[in-house]
């Protein structure tokens, strides 16, 4: 298996068991915001849901095609509508909704030939690879897994 492969799947692992340890924190550290007048801890963990179901059913799919890929939703409305489902539901339905979402995408890019791993795509305007679009997911994933910790403060992202 190739070795960039091989990291974006590890973060993935991880990122699954850290989603899994935020099923300790309180409700009232899950309702807290990251910094004043931003979103919540439920919020921020909220909004990556929709975004692990769009890439593996508007990405990952039109990988091994010619077809080209569907354009990208509206982010701002997006991520508003998942932060505001999050106010409403549980800790644990957030949560699990993630986690369901987050295990499906890990054993799709699992999947994903080597071969694929080399080729080149085409987003909208934009070309790269299949390890440089996966970057991006990891940073943006570390990036709210950081702001998380910082208002929880014990739980360190692995």
């Amino acid at each position: 298996m190739q070795s960039e492969k091989k990291q974006i799947i590890m973060h993935y692992e991880k990122s699954i068991l850290w989603l899994e340890r935020l099923s300790d924190v309180t409700d009232k550290q899950w309702r807290l915001p990251i910094q004043q007048g931003k979103w919540t801890v439920a919020e921020v963990i909220g909004h990556l849901s929709p975004w692990d179901e769009f890439v593996l059913h508007e990405r990952i799919p039109f990988l091994s095609t010619q077809e080209q890929m569907p354009k990208g939703p509206n982010v701002e409305q997006m991520n508003n509508e998942a932060a505001s489902i999050s106010r409403l539901q549980s800790m644990e339905q957030t949560l699990q909704a993630l986690l369901k979402n987050r295990r499906l995408l890990l054993e799709a890019i699992v999947r994903l030939t080597d071969e694929l791993w080399q080729q080149r795509l085409q987003i909208g305007r934009s070309e790269l690879t299949l390890y440089s679009y996966f970057s991006g997911l990891v940073e943006h994933d570390r990036h709210h897994f950081s702001q998380v910790q910082n208002v929880i403060g014990e739980m360190e992202w692995i």
